[in-house]
C-alpha cells in the first residue's frame, strides 16, 4: 500500500508545477486551448504505447470521465489560473476531496464517516494557510471557475473508481484524455483561436505539461485510484503544497510560521483520508 500510495502522489505533485509553468511559459489568454492542447497530444502519445480501441461499452465510459475529468475541469482550471493568484484557486480546489468522499457516499446510500469529513475541512484550511496572502482578491468568475473544476474532478473519480476497472489504468487514462481533449479543442479554437507561434519556452511549457504533467501524472492517479479507491483523493492536497513550494524557491523566499502549520494540517488530513479510507 505505501508503495502505490508514494507513485500515486507523484501526480498531484507534478500538478503542483502547472500554474507557474502556465503562467511564465504559456499564453495565460489561451486558457481553453492550453488545457486541450495538454491534454490531447498526451492522450494520442499513450495511445502509441497500447494501440488498441476499447469496446463500445467502455469508451461510452471513458468519454463520460473524460467530459468531467479533462474537458470540463481543464478548461475550468485555466480559466481560475488565468483570473486570480494561484493560491486562492489551490485553496478552493482543495474541496474536491470533500466532494468526493460526499458523493461516494451519497452513491453507496451511506454517510461519511465524521473523521473523513474532518479529514476534509482541515485539508482545505491547511491550504488556506499554506497558499493564502492577506492581499489575495477573490475574482468572481475565477472562483467560481475553481469551485466548478474542483467538483467536476471530484465526479471524474468517484467514475474512475466505479468504471475504471473496465480497461487497464493506461487504457482508461489514454481515453479519458483522448475524450477529453478532443471535446475541448473546438470550443477553445471558436472562442479563443489560434495563439502566436511558440519559442523555445512555449515549447518547453508544451512539453512538460504534456508528457509529465498529464500523461504520466494521469496515468499514476488513474492506477491509484484503482486501487486505493477514492480516498486516493486526499493525495490531491500536495498538489498546492508543491505549487507554493516551487513559488517560494523561485522568489527566494521561506515560509511563514502559519504557512509550516497549514502543510502540517494538509499532512495531517492526507494522511488520516487516506488510511481511514482504506480501513473504511
Amino acid at each position: 500500500m505505501l508503495r502505490t500510495i508514494l507513485i500515486t502522489i507523484l501526480g498531484p505533485m507534478l500538478w503542483g508545477t502547472t500554474y507557474i509553468v502556465f503562467t511564465e511559459t504559456l499564453p495565460v489568454d489561451h486558457p481553453l486551448l492550453i488545457g486541450a492542447l495538454r491534454a490531447l497530444p498526451a492522450g494520442l502519445i499513450l495511445l502509441m504505447l497500447n494501440p488498441r480501441i476499447p469496446p463500445i461499452a467502455a469508451l461510452k465510459r471513458h468519454a463520460a470521465i473524460g467530459a468531467s475529468n479533462i474537458g470540463v475541469f481543464f478548461a475550468l482550471l485555466f480559466v481560475a489560473a488565468a483570473r486570480m493568484p494561484g493560491g486562492l484557486a489551490a485553496t478552493l480546489g482543495a474541496i474536491q476531496p470533500l466532494a468526493v468522499i460526499l458523493i461516494a457516499a451519497w452513491l453507496a446510500r451511506r454517510a461519511p464517516h465524521p473523521l473523513q469529513i474532518l479529514a476534509g475541512v482541515a485539508g482545505v484550511i491547511g491550504v488556506g494557510l499554506l497558499v493564502l496572502s492577506p492581499e489575495t482578491r477573490p475574482d468572481p468568475i475565477g472562483t467560481a471557475a475553481a469551485i466548478g473544476g474542483a467538483l467536476s474532478m471530484a465526479v471524474g473519480t468517484v467514475l474512475i473508481d466505479r468504471w475504471g476497472r473496465m480497461g487497464t489504468p493506461l487504457e482508461t487514462t489514454t481515453w479519458q484524455l483522448i475524450f477529453g481533449g478532443a471535446m475541448l479543442l473546438p470550443v477553445a479554437l471558436i472562442f479563443e483561436g489560434m495563439p502566436p507561434a511558440p519559442g523555445f519556452t512555449e515549447v518547453f511549457g508544451y512539453g512538460w505539461l504534456m508528457l509529465l504533467g498529464t500523461a504520466f501524472a494521469y496515468f499514476v492517479w488513474t492506477r491509484g485510484i484503482g486501487r486505493l479507491g477514492p480516498s486516493a483523493v486526499y493525495l490531491a492536497l500536495a498538489s498546492p503544497v508543491v505549487a507554493t513550494a516551487v513559488g517560494a524557491i523561485a522568489l527566494n523566499e521561506w515560509f511563514a510560521p502559519w504557512q509550516w502549520a497549514g502543510m502540517a494540517l494538509v499532512i495531517g488530513a492526507t494522511a488520516v483520508g487516506v488510511s481511514f479510507g482504506r480501513r473504511a
